[in-house]
């Protein structure tokens, strides 16, 4: 298979600790960087200061940013946990709000706009409930996009189906390790039933088991009854996010991939005349960040309000600096006077 990936990429998943608590989903507003040690307080607050200065705050960059992008295209790419909704304790609850719903409806006018997830692409569509953007699920392994001319080596993952605008184009990669993930799933439940709070949620071509409600002392268990199941089925990886356990296929295809296909297929690919902007917040987000350094042109921004490892190159603090982000993004489009012109050349109605 042309996405294989070879055994030595795969990840390894920690174990839960007291220093990884923020990263995976713990309490992560500014004012959780601060200890009852006033040293360490300080020692904190100096090290978010310097990981301020090499990954700044989108809002204060904006004007700079687009001073930049006069003259291109940009094109949006947008997660949706941690990003357009507030990571919550039950993920079947992780509402957008009506402001930020609007908020990504009013971008989409003005720019192609893309969200890509690790949910399923029909859960992450009934979560947005809009029309006028594009939807990559799980990971990006599953992306209904604009019909393109289909490269000899993607032919097979193709499925061209009806769309609001005539026909569509999804694009599976991991189409037939469907089976084997359903298998995967029903081992899941049943190994892990008896542990408090963990739950096995089915993303069509991924899955994610939420630890956000097992006990700590619980947690080294649940891991241990993932890694047994999956110890036959050795053709998937095992990664950490936040608060959660991801298992997905190996094939060398991530969210990173996915954005270079949502490119290509809006012709969109050309580096030098185009600028894409991602936001995300999770590790699963850095393959697209990673994508954007490498064309040179483009906006990766991180959504953390505690330093991290990142490639992005700018950061906002939480959903509600990236709704105010998006906001500021289409009112910068539409007081320039070619908004109604670029809205004709997406074919994207108002």
């Amino acid at each position: 298979m042309g996405f294989q990936r070879s055994p030595s990429s795969k990840q390894k998943v920690k174990p839960i600790s007291k220093e990884n608590n923020d990263e995976n989903g713990g309490d992560h507003s500014i004012n959780a960087r601060t200890t009852s040690d006033p040293t360490d307080s300080v020692t904190s607050d100096a090290n978010y200061n310097s990981w301020m200065t090499e990954h700044p705050s989108a809002l204060g960059s904006f004007d700079k940013m687009m001073k930049a992008a006069k003259g291109k295209k940009i094109a949006v790419f947008l997660d949706y946990d941690g990003t357009l909704s507030p990571i919550v304790d039950d993920p079947d609850r992780a509402f957008m709000s009506d402001e930020m719903r609007a908020a990504v409806r009013e971008v989409a006018k003005f720019f192609p706009t893309a969200i890509i997830s690790g949910r399923s692409r029909e859960k992450v569509k009934e979560f947005v409930e809009l029309s006028n953007v594009y939807y990559a699920g799980s990971h990006g392994m599953d992306i209904q996009a604009p019909p393109r001319p289909v490269k000899a080596c993607e032919g097979k993952y193709h499925t061209l189906v009806p769309g609001k605008k005539g026909n569509e184009v999804l694009f599976q990669p991991a189409k037939k390790f469907l089976p084997a993930i359903q298998e995967i799933i029903k081992e899941l439940e049943e190994e892990t039933k008896k542990i408090q709070g963990a739950r096995i949620e089915d993303n069509r071509f991924c899955i994610s088991v939420h630890f956000r409600q097992v006990r700590e002392e619980d947690y080294n268990m649940l891991q241990e009854k993932v890694k047994a199941v999956l110890r036959n089925y050795p053709d998937f990886d095992l990664s950490e996010g936040k608060k959660v356990m991801e298992i997905r296929p190996s094939i060398e295809w991530d969210k990173g991939h996915a954005l270079e296909y949502l490119l290509d297929t809006l012709g969109l690919s050309n580096p030098n005349d185009v600028l894409p902007l991602y936001i995300g917040d999770d590790r699963t987000d850095e393959d697209a960040f990673k994508v954007i350094k490498g064309r040179g042109q483009g906006y990766p921004i991180i959504v953390s309000s505690t330093p991290k490892e990142t490639k992005a190159s700018y950061s906002l603090n939480d959903p509600s600096e990236v709704l105010i982000f998006l906001l500021r993004l289409s009112r910068w489009r539409k007081s320039s006077s070619s908004s109604k012109q670029l809205a004709q050349i997406w074919d994207i109605g108002y």
